[in-house]
Formats: structure tokens, sequence, C-alpha cells
């Protein structure tokens, strides 16, 4: 005989506690299936409350849904039950189990209104969100739960599944698919005038678009997102997204100023709603002080009531660099690398922006310490400087074709040869202005000889 759908199977057989006495109902041994239901009401959820384990607690709960019972109380009983055992299955990390629980809701679906059917499938993808290692898992539920909403004719939470499967086809890097879906979703959205969706998107576009490194449609996007925002009431967290992004672009193009102003707003919006996302908004709010060469305001920030709430490895990370800022040591800058690897160099918009730092570093003591020197040897320059000489001789060829200095390398005697800075002739500058002047007369002239001749 086939097991009933919400069926679970439980650990023991021990008696119930006095309370829920008069339910009637079995517990089977492990490997068996529960045959009967309980009835959808507050003692039951009482009992799986009580309950000494998880597993009890999760078998008492499927079998609440397995109540045939359609009248208001019950379904709003069901509805508290999977709001339990999503938590349940959540902190047992069985993200396969939500998988399922998912597909086997879908009879409960048609008794109950669209509204708090798409808030039950939300909360089941975020909870399966919230256990590691579950990035396919989460994305073939969300294909699944696509190809239901279509079947079903749910436009409204298919439009927001939809969104989510494209944000984390990007995090997977699969940017073409992702791109695909968000443009046909966008156009839909846009017919429906969904604002507040409609923000969601055109901020996720941003995100795609900076990814694959198209700064332009970036940009583009996160003005459409910023325009309908204004629109509408935005809650604290999307704001806080929208000025997140908005500093990382101006960032990008250097505009450390505007982006730490940003982050700044970005920072305290997580701040108040307590957000992990709040110890980003920092980092980067802190790694705009150091590209600025205000790197000393670091530690005051850190210091700062707001900022010792987030003290950790990000934080420190960031001070590490201000301090080889500051002091303009490679060596310590390469050992900060090094120590907070996971912080600087896996975070692709700190890597981005320290990597132009580390270059400028370079340059600045390389131009200093040959700067007393008309002829040295590359290997002298790279032991002062304490790096490898393949690099320091790489380093210095490059600066020599951007014109830093004037100079050659002489790679047989394995010496660079400093030139003298080039006088500048003051005659050449004269003389091409003498020329646009006498030829700003001669057009003056003509002019009044055409007035005169007509």
């Amino acid at each position: 005989m086939p097991a009933p759908p919400f069926s679970s199977p439980v650990r023991d057989s021990r008696p119930l506690p006095q309370a829920a006495s008069s339910l009637r109902f079995v517990f089977f041994p492990t490997g068996a299936m529960a045959t009967t239901h309980l009835a959808a009401t507050t003692e039951s959820l009482a009992l799986a409350v009580e309950a000494k384990d998880p597993s009890e607690a999760i078998s008492i709960l499927y079998r609440v849904l397995e109540d045939p019972s359609s009248s208001s109380e019950a379904l709003r009983m069901k509805e508290q039950a999977i709001t339990n055992l999503t938590d349940l299955l959540r902190q047992e990390n069985r993200g396969e189990d939500l998988r399922g629980l998912l597909t086997q809701l879908r009879p409960f679906f048609s008794v109950i209104p669209k509204a708090k059917t798409a808030k039950i499938v939300r909360g089941i993808i975020d909870a399966v969100a919230k256990i590691p290692g579950t990035s396919d898992l989460q994305i073939l539920l969300c294909r699944e739960m696509v190809q239901w909403t279509y079947a079903e004719k749910r436009t409204f939470l298919r439009q927001r599944v939809e969104a989510r499967l494209a944000a984390l086809l990007m995090e997977n890097k699969e940017y073409s698919e992702a791109l695909t879906l968000l443009s046909s979703l966008i156009k839909e959205v846009r017919r429906l005038d969904d604002k507040l969706l409609l923000v969601d998107i055109d901020l996720l576009e941003s995100k795609l678009h900076f990814s694959l490194r198209n700064l332009p449609k970036a940009k583009a996007a996160l003005t459409a997102a910023r325009t309908a925002a204004n629109a509408i009431y935005v809650p604290p967290a999307q704001q806080g997204a929208i000025d997140l992004q908005s500093g990382i672009l101006h960032a990008e193009e250097k505009d450390y100023k505007t982006a730490y102003s940003y982050f700044f707003e970005a920072f305290e919006s997580f701040n108040a709603l307590e957000d992990p996302k709040a110890v980003f908004s920092l980092k980067y709010m802190l790694l705009c002080k150091i590209m600025v060469n205000q790197a000393d305001d670091v530690g005051g920030i850190i210091s700062s009531k707001a900022g010792l709430q987030y003290v950790g490895p990000d934080l420190d990370a960031m001070k590490a660099v201000a301090d080889a800022h500051s002091k303009r040591s490679l060596r310590l800058f390469e050992i900060a690398l090094r120590d907070y690897n996971a912080q600087l160099e896996e975070d692709p918009i700190v890597h981005r922006h320290l990597q132009s730092l580390y270059d400028t570093l370079l340059e600045q003591n390389l131009c200093r310490l040959i700067e007393p020197f008309s002829r040295v040897e590359i290997a002298h320059i790279a032991e002062l400087i304490e790096l490898p000489m393949d690099h320091v001789e790489r380093k210095l060829s490059q600066m020599i074709l951007d014109k830093k200095f004037a100079g050659t390398l002489d790679q047989g005697a394995g010496c660079l040869v400093i030139f003298d800075d080039p006088k500048t002739d003051a005659i050449y500058p004269a003389t091409l202005e003498t020329i646009s002047n006498i030829g700003k007369v001669v057009d003056s002239l003509y002019a009044r000889s055409a007035k005169i001749m007509a």
C-alpha cells in the first residue's frame, strides 16, 4: 500500500506526553511509515514543539499536513505547521526534503489564496538558500517551480521565482542564460508596471552587466532601478542594495569620494536591520579611504561605535592594508594579501582596487629608489625593494614604456640606465602661439575686406 504524501519515518515508539493523550496516533520504529494523520490543531503543533528530537517533531508536522480537513482553522494550522517544518528541515540541513515538501504541497496550494502560496514558496526557497552548498539544488528547485507556475498560470509568483533564478544563475557565473532570462522578464514586468519587482530586476541587471564588465549598461540599469524606486516606497534593505551598487560603480570609475558616501548610506541601512551585508559596506568604505590616501582614518572608523560591532577578519584585513599603505611598505602589503587571502583576493571588488593600489605603491617606491642613480644594477634595486628580480625588471620596462621616467634597460649588463629629464625648449610653444595669432589677424582682415567690397 503506497505511503500518504506527507508521511515521514519516525525513529522511536516512546509514549506520548500526557497533554496529548486524547489524540490517537501511533509512532513507528525507524524505517516504517506513518499511516495515520493528526488533526490540524494547536495541540498537535504544541506536541511537535515538545518533541524530544527534531526527527520526531518533523514526523508529527508531516502528519498534521495529512489532515484532510479544509476548514479555515485547519488551513491556518497547516500554514503554521509548514512554517515550523521548514525551519526544522533547514536546521537539519535537509535541502532535498525541503524540495520534496514543495512538490508535495502543490495540492494544498490549490485551496489557499495565491498570495499565501507565494509566501510559502518563497519562504521554502529562502530556507534552502540558508543551507550551505545548495546552489545547484536552488537552481533546480526554481526551475521546477517556474514550470509549475506556468502550468498553473501563477504569473505573480512565476515572475518572482524567475528573478530569483536569474540571481542564482549569475552567482553560478552562468551569465548568458541569466541575461536572456532577465531580458524577457524586464519587458513583461514593465508592461504590468510592477514597480517593486522592477526595482529588483533592474538592480539585478546592473549587477549582471557589472560582472560582465559592461559599465555603461550597468549604470543605465542602476539609473532605471533608481527611477522606479523614486515612484514607490522601497524597503530599507532594498534601498541599501541600491546604494551599495551605486558605490561599487562609482569606485570603478575612481570616484572614491562619491563611492564612500554611497557605501556609508548602504552601511546605515544594513546596520539598522542588522543585515550581514553591513560588514561589506563598511569594508568598502575603508577601501575608499585607503584609495584616496586617507589610510590614517581607517583606524578611527574601525574603533567607532558602529565599527566595533563588526570587528573581525574583514576589518582586520583592511587595517593591515591601511598600515602597509601608510608605511609605503610593499613587504607589509604582500604579507596582508597572504594572511587575509579570503577577505582581499577572493573579494573581486576589493581585489581589483588593491591591484591598482599595489601597482601605484610599487611605482612610487621604484621611483624613489632610482632617483639618486644615473646607472644602477637591477639586482641592487630588487634587493632594496625586497622583490624578485624578474618582477622588478618587468615593472621597470613597463614604467619606461608608460613614460613614468626616461631611461633604458641594459639587459646584457643587467643595469638600468636613467636619462636626465630633457629640458623643453620654450621657442616651440611661443612659435605656435605666434602663428595662431597671425592666423586670427588674417581672418579679421579678410572679414573687413569682404564688407568693404560688398
